[in-house]
């Protein structure tokens, strides 16, 4: 092992201890509301990298710039079905044309094995300490990453941070570029207007608020990670004022944060992915995210805030994998919506043992 490995080996481990540490005073004492990280204190929190070492033991990896997808996930039968329908189209479009996509993991935060551990490649981590997360179960994503960037053997040299609800379709390049990571920008995400907020994580001495990009922890390609995520995530979350403001994006905001801290910026690729039913086209994106509930009546028509006489909402399925063969929408429905459906129908029908 080269000296460079050795450092890096090093950095990581020294990263998630002071990180596990931070979580296990938390629980019995507050956690300061100014950021835990290298503006306010001496002690040096890094960015974990993928080292230029790998480039030289993987050749060609490194020539055509593969990613490794990771995928955070609970034990839950709702995420669980997800990960399955993922990693069906993962394996479909892995060798596509202009695909840089390498490895596969699903992050399984729940702290032990399930019965899929030899369908999907799989990375046990420990969850946040009980009470921790103060009910929002998304704290565990960042936690859970850095105890796989300590552990885990990546060969890629870049990381594609991904979700459950995202569906492949079309090979994915490496979509990052001289030093930039790339990430889909979410209109929801307005540092400006929060600025009082998000200045208690990031300083004026930082630089202007709109180093922040609106961005969330995925879809995002970087080639590397900063620990502070973890830190300012659970700042922000004993901060009620900041939890207010923030609710369910608390998270993002934190990732976004902690990439400004540190310098990482991005390119933001508008492209990058699609969110049925409000876009309706699949056009040259790579990702469907099928947050949002689709529904509409019989003839077509959106009636978004009210069930309609057909719909497709991952939320009706958090006990039960959906069905075989999910009934098509009626004429009219958009584009995006008629490919979900059919792309989940594929994937049920193809994976073994379903709804088992």
């Amino acid at each position: 092992m080269g000296c460079g490995n050795v450092f890096y080996t090093l950095i990581i481990t020294f990263s998630v201890a002071l990180i596990t540490y931070n979580i296990l005073i938390s629980a019995n004492a507050p956690l300061k509301q100014e950021l835990p990280g290298p503006s306010r204190t001496s002690i040096v929190d890094p960015i974990i990298k993928m080292p230029v070492e790998r480039s030289r033991r993987y050749g060609s990896t490194a020539k055509k710039r593969l990613f490794h997808t990771a995928v955070t996930a609970s034990d839950s039968v709702y995420n669980t079905w997800q990960c399955r329908v993922m990693y069906y189209w993962f394996k479909k479009f892995k060798k596509g044309p202009n695909s840089d996509m390498g490895g596969f993991t699903r992050i399984l935060h729940s702290g032990k094995p399930d019965k899929y551990m030899d369908e999907i490649p799989t990375f046990i981590a420990q969850p946040l300490p009980a009470g921790m997360d103060q009910g929002y179960i998304v704290l565990n994503r960042p936690w859970a990453f850095v105890q796989w960037l300590e552990k885990a053997d990546i060969k890629e040299d870049y990381i594609l941070m991904s979700e459950p609800d995202h569906i492949i379709v079309k090979p994915i390049p490496n979509l990052s570029k001289d030093g930039l990571g790339a990430a889909f920008p979410f209109f929801y995400i307005e540092p400006k207007k929060y600025e009082s907020v998000l200045r208690k994580y990031f300083p004026a001495e930082k630089g202007p608020i709109t180093n922040i990009d609106p961005i969330g922890n995925s879809p995002v390609i970087v080639g590397k990670i900063a620990p502070t995520w973890m830190n300012v995530s659970l700042a922000m979350k004993k901060d009620p004022e900041t939890d207010k403001a923030f609710g369910w994006v608390l998270e993002m905001y934190a990732y976004a944060v902690s990439s400004a801290l540190h310098g990482v910026g991005n390119i933001l690729y508008k492209d990058f992915m699609i969110q049925p039913p409000w876009d309706t086209e699949i056009g040259n994106k790579f990702i469907i995210h099928y947050t949002y509930g689709c529904d509409y009546d019989l003839k077509g028509r959106l009636t978004y805030g009210k069930i309609g006489e057909w719909r497709f909402d991952k939320r009706s399925f958090d006990t039960v994998a959906p069905p075989r063969n999910l009934p098509l929408p009626p004429p009219g429905v958009a584009q995006s919506v008629v490919t979900l459906v059919k792309m989940v129908n594929e994937a049920t029908s193809n994976i073994p043992n379903w709804g088992s």
